[in-house]
C-alpha cells in the first residue's frame, strides 16, 4: 500500500483537537499469506485524527469489497469488509511501557509532524479478511478423483468415495477378522 502522509499542523496543535478525514484509494490489492486478494473498487475509509497529549489517536471505519480465491473450488471468492481503525502514533518514544503495552500499540509521528495512516488501514483490512475464503458457506468444494467443481454439479465420484470409505472403514476395524467365523454351529468336515 502506498504511503499516506498526514501532516499534523495546526488543526491537531492543542490536546483534544480532532480532525476528520475521508479518503477513498485506488488500492489494487494485497496479500495474506498465500492468499491474494483484490480490491475491484478500492477502500474507502473514514477516520478522525485527534490530539490526545502525548501523541496523535487516529480512529474510525474502513470499507472495501474483496475478490479472493475460494479455498474449497478455487473459484472467485467475494466478500464486503468493514473495519475498526485503531491506531496510536506518539510524539515521544516512551521510556518505559506498561505492563499491558508493547511495541506494537502505538507508531511515532515522525520527525518532520507527519504520519502514515497507510499501516494502520492496512491493519484494519487484514483483521478483518477470513483465515478461511470461501465462495459460500456450503460450498462443496472440488472432486478428490476427477477435479471437478461440485458446486456445478455431481461428477458421480460421491458414491465411489463413500463405498471406499465404508470399506476402509470396515477393514480396519479390530473386528474385521471375525468376518469369516462360521457361527453356525455346524463342525467342520474333518472333526
Amino acid at each position: 500500500m502506498e504511503p499516506i502522509v498526514v501532516s499534523v499542523d495546526d488543526r491537531l496543535a492543542n490536546p483534544g483537537d480532532t480532525w476528520s478525514i475521508a479518503a477513498h484509494l485506488d488500492e489494487a490489492g494485497y496479500t495474506l499469506g498465500d492468499h491474494d486478494f483484490s480490491l475491484p473498487r478500492g477502500i474507502d475509509y473514514d477516520v478522525v485524527l485527534t490530539n490526545a497529549g502525548e501523541g496523535i489517536l487516529v480512529t474510525g471505519l474502513l470499507r472495501a469489497h474483496v475478490v479472493g480465491t475460494c479455498d474449497r473450488c478455487l473459484g472467485d471468492a467475494d466478500f464486503d469488509v468493514t473495519s475498526e481503525v485503531d491506531e496510536y502514533y506518539l510524539f515521544e518514544e516512551p521510556e518505559e511501557l506498561g505492563e499491558d503495552e508493547d511495541e506494537a500499540d502505538y507508531e511515532l509521528v515522525s520527525s518532520d509532524r507527519t504520519i502514515d495512516l497507510s499501516g494502520a488501514l492496512l491493519t484494519a483490512l487484514v483483521m478483518e479478511t477470513p483465515f478461511v475464503v470461501l465462495c459460500r458457506e456450503d460450498c462443496k468444494g472440488l472432486c478428490p478423483v476427477c477435479g471437478a467443481n461440485l458446486n456445478e454439479g455431481d461428477c458421480g465420484h460421491a458414491e465411489q468415495i463413500e463405498a471406499e470409505r465404508e470399506e476402509e472403514r470396515l477393514s480396519s476395524s479390530p473386528f474385521a477378522a471375525l468376518a469369516g467365523l462360521d457361527l453356525s454351529g455346524e463342525p467342520e468336515r474333518g472333526e
